[in-house]
């Protein structure tokens, strides 16, 4: 277990509440010299290429606003851990160009690397998959509980919000750490030792279906604090390997679910179509609830999503929690984000096992 630096709380911009800020505290309205920039930047991209993922950040020169652009990025990186950027004008842009826009500006934070076997290195948050917890959650529209990604960076723009529902939520890990440390100090040995997780089959050839390691919730790598968490996978892992957890162990991921949801500590929004999220996946973890769509197509939830690895200076972690360093989910051809095996776990069927 990796106990450098553990048992004290931590003092940083980082390990903020949501009853002590407002999402203003984290929104940047974009300014008409960030959006000629874009639309410059847009322009110079398009002569190269019409494929968005092919766009490198030599294509995309936001120089105009490289100042701007450091100070969001450090915002990410090493303050909040989250900032909103407000303001694209959706009217002016076909979606395509949106998706080449929003990709471009990614490249000035990190590289974009593949979110599924799909090898999507653009992702699109659509509803393909109903309320079936089989389908990649990015895919469906249940409920989801807090939980990390497998990147540095997650930077999510609005294009179309749903009809009904489909809040985003957001919490500091470091703030979870310092309430876990008030209130159960006893379990964090059991958070930082951590747990195997479910590939979702998503594995590569010849790969276990589960981590051959354990991978710990909080984890400090020279001096800093990190997070991993995605409980669904963890609870596919036990029922794989048939080692059912421990009450330590659910006691202990009870707390962090419980201190994640807490109004007190979560920030909660719907991202409004023109709004782009971009925050810290090791600092930050996020949600989203259930929502409805409208029956007209135009009018149906859609985000665009980047799963990044950010550029030096990178936060520095163990190695476990590079899960797929460099390069994301491996693209399998024939594969789709749909899970084929016997089930997928949802947080409705832990809370009715309870009941």
């Amino acid at each position: 277990m990796n106990t450098e630096a553990a048992m004290v709380p931590i003092e940083q911009p980082g390990a903020w509440r949501a009853d002590q800020i407002s999402r203003d505290s984290f929104t940047v309205k974009l300014a008409q010299r960030h959006l000629q920039a874009l639309d410059h930047a847009l322009k110079t991209a398009q002569q190269k290429t019409g494929d968005a993922e092919a766009v490198t950040r030599g294509d995309f020169p936001l120089d105009a606003i490289g100042d701007d652009i450091e100070a969001w990025r450090d915002q990410v990186m090493n303050q909040s851990g989250i900032i909103i950027l407000s303001g694209f004008p959706l009217d002016r842009y076909s979606r395509e160009e949106l998706g080449m826009i929003h990709f471009g500006l990614g490249t000035h934070f990190g590289s974009a690397q593949s979110q599924s076997v799909m090898g999507d290195r653009l992702g699109h948050v659509v509803n393909v998959g109903g309320k079936d917890p089989k389908e990649r959650a990015y895919r469906n529209s249940t409920e989801l509980d807090m939980h990390t990604d497998a990147c540095d960076i997650v930077a999510m723009m609005c294009l179309q919000k749903a009809q009904s529902g489909g809040y985003s939520g957001y919490v500091s890990a470091l703030t979870i750490y310092n309430e876990v440390l008030a209130r159960r100090p006893d379990l964090m040995p059991v958070l930082m030792e951590g747990f195997h997780y479910h590939r979702f089959g998503e594995e590569a050839p010849g790969q276990s279906p589960v981590t051959e390691d354990r991978i710990p919730v909080f984890s400090f790598c020279d001096g800093y604090l990190s997070v991993n968490y995605l409980r669904s996978y963890i609870e596919m892992a036990t029922e794989e390997m048939q080692t059912p957890l421990t009450p330590r162990q659910l006691a202990a991921l009870d707390l962090v679910d419980e201190i994640a949801e807490d109004s007190r500590f979560a920030l909660k929004f719907i991202t409004q179509p023109g709004e782009a999220v971009f925050f810290n996946n090791l600092t930050v973890l996020h949600n989203r609830t259930a929502f409805e769509d409208s029956a007209i197509a135009d009018e149906k939830r859609h985000l665009m999503r980047l799963w990044l690895v950010a550029h030096p200076p990178r936060r520095p972690v163990i190695d476990s929690l590079r899960i797929y360093e460099g390069r994301g989910i491996e693209k399998q051809e024939g594969k789709s984000t749909y899970f084929e095996g016997d089930r997928a776990y949802s947080r409705f069927e832990r809370e009715d096992a309870r009941m």
